[in-house]
């Protein structure tokens, strides 16, 4: 059940980016802090929604450093790594490739 779940939480995390402008929307704040609030989410997966919740322009400081953690970590999956690389690079918007990586991640 808790795969599944996070799988879920990984696939409304690249929703979230693949539109993002800037900032996520508050419908996306609220999905992103259900993500990261729902214990039944690993820490990475509620890690990336947090990041990706306080997204203005670009990661934070913490965001960032959260994601430097998932990327270097070898208890994170691929998509998880993936996801908080595209996080790192955001600038207002994701680049066309990471846009492509989560277009294929829905």
């Amino acid at each position: 059940m808790a795969r599944a779940e996070e799988a879920r939480a990984a696939k409304t995390i690249a929703g979230v980016l693949v539109s993002l402008n800037r900032f996520p929307s508050a419908g996306d704040k609220a999905a992103l802090a259900a993500i990261a609030s729902d214990e039944a989410n690993g820490m990475t997966v509620r890690a990336l929604a947090n990041a990706v919740a306080e997204i203005q322009h670009s990661a934070t400081a913490d965001g960032k450093a959260a994601m430097e953690t998932i990327v270097a970590s070898d208890m994170a999956g691929a998509q998880e790594k993936a996801l908080a690389e595209i996080v790192l690079g955001i600038n207002h918007v994701p680049s066309a490739e990471a846009k492509a990586s989560l277009q294929a991640m829905l």
